[in-house]
């Protein structure tokens, strides 16, 4: 038993070394950490068959793809939004998981038995695309509402890393048993961390139920249903000057990012003839990425917070996007497009995700579920399908792809001043008597 208690000592005094955490908070940070590994370690399991996919239906057609997971989202949302409020969200989060559970099992039926190969492949970047960003904004959703704004700006970097672990345990499973088991078998496999993430939530929540979580009026801290109809995520957002900021940012990130994504698929095609090889370069770009990202998140992005503030921190990315483009349009080569690819998909996980959902934490609860996942859904889907139409229509009337770079720049311009405008907005709300 002594020793058992100087282990945890040990642990808990490491633990402090890399996050501001009280005695409190220590069992929801480590479910809530855990959670995150177990959802993204289940969606890279998945991911790296996707990026070669889209090669491999031509890249002249992605946006089509693009606009078939936009109209996905728009049958999807609804739905949400409905079972949001009728359900209490013990019920509702595991009720999500099952949900795409049930759906991986389905695509493990189709791709074992070799039915409708083509449609089946199309179907599946299309409905990976729905499934990582339902499943991660209902995850950060739970967070902004078990957090209060002053422990996200200490926790999130933390809670951030486990995604990132779970980013890199996922392609290093994929690799080393996708020869031996096959790729359908795999699918299995992600499933069964999904199923892993309903346990942490269910922990989580008895964490909550046991006095643990923010400070909030009794009508919050109940576990009711929402309540409400199928679209007042949307008229939420609607009639919120902060909400459309929020849409805002995402619009102009989802740009860059749709933008930086097709001049990647068009300098990996022309550069590798290689199946394998373009495969290969996308794995060492998550690597990358990933092992980077841990590092920030662990020991950077909540002492940026703390010393320079939300305003500053969620205005970092956007300028970096800025010098990026710039260089990829005087140099829009394989070398190029990586050190930015991996400098932007660093930054942007690292950084500015978190502070991105530390927003989220002045809005009340039905605006946190409703109005998050209409914004994370529908608003960032839609502006890759519209985004990828407009790379698409420049690209036919003979742009380059270093015209293409120099279109970006001053859409990161812009966002940089909305990161800035909306942390200002933020630190104001936190500051309100009626702030929730």
């Amino acid at each position: 038993m002594k020793v058992d208690g100087v282990r945890r000592g040990l642990s808990t005094m490491l633990l402090r070394r890399c996050v501001d955490v009280k005695d409190k908070e220590i069992a929801a940070l480590g479910w809530s950490f855990a959670y995150f590994f177990c959802l993204l370690c289940s969606y890279y399991i998945l991911r790296p068959v996707r990026d070669e996919m889209g090669i491999q239906g031509g890249v002249e057609n992605l946006q089509w793809l693009f606009t078939g997971t936009f109209v996905a989202m728009l049958i999807a949302v609804p739905v949400f939004g409905a079972i949001a409020a009728r359900f209490p969200r013990r019920k509702l989060l595991p009720l999500v998981y099952y949900f795409f559970v049930a759906n991986i099992l389905v695509f493990y039926l189709l791709l074992r038995n070799e039915i409708a190969v083509a449609a089946t492949a199309r179907a599946f970047f299309v409905w990976i695309s729905v499934f990582n960003l339902f499943v991660v904004s209902v995850f950060w959703s739970l967070m902004a509402d078990l957090f209060a704004n002053e422990q996200a700006r200490r926790l999130f970097g933390f809670i951030a890393a486990g995604g990132s672990a779970g980013a890199l345990l996922g392609p290093f499973l994929t690799t080393v048993l996708a020869m031996s088991i096959g790729p359908a078998n795999l699918l299995v496999i992600s499933a069964l961390f999904l199923l892993l993430a309903v346990i942490c939530i269910q922990r989580l929540l008895r964490w909550t139920e046991h006095g643990g979580g923010r400070a909030a009026p009794a009508a919050m801290a109940t576990d009711a249903p929402m309540g409400g109809g199928i679209f007042n995520g949307v008229k939420l957002v609607m009639r919120s000057p902060y909400l459309l900021g929020i849409c805002l940012f995402i619009l102009l990130y989802t740009t860059l990012a749709t933008f930086l994504y097709f001049e990647q698929a068009h300098i990996v095609r022309d550069a590798f003839d290689d199946p394998g090889r373009r495969t290969a370069v996308f794995a060492a770009i998550d690597l990358a990425v990933n092992l980077l990202t841990i590092l920030l998140q662990i020991f950077v992005t909540a002492r940026l917070v703390s010393r320079f503030g939300l305003p500053v921190t969620l205005a970092l990315i956007p300028g970096l996007m800025i010098a990026g483009f710039i260089s990829l349009a005087m140099a829009p080569v394989l070398v190029v497009l990586v050190a930015f690819q991996v400098t932007r998909r660093t930054g942007n996980y690292g950084i500015a995700r978190p502070a991105r959902e530390i927003l989220w934490t002045v809005v009340s609860r039905e605006e946190k579920y409703k109005s998050k996942n209409f914004i994370d859904t529908v608003v960032y889907r839609g502006g890759d399908a519209v985004s990828g139409w407009v790379f698409a229509g420049l690209s036919g009337l003979g742009l380059g792809l270093s015209a293409m770079a120099l279109i970006a720049v001053p859409i990161a311009a812009a966002w940089l001043v909305t990161g800035l405008l909306l942390g200002r907005k933020q630190e104001w709300l936190r500051r309100q008597p009626e702030y929730p």
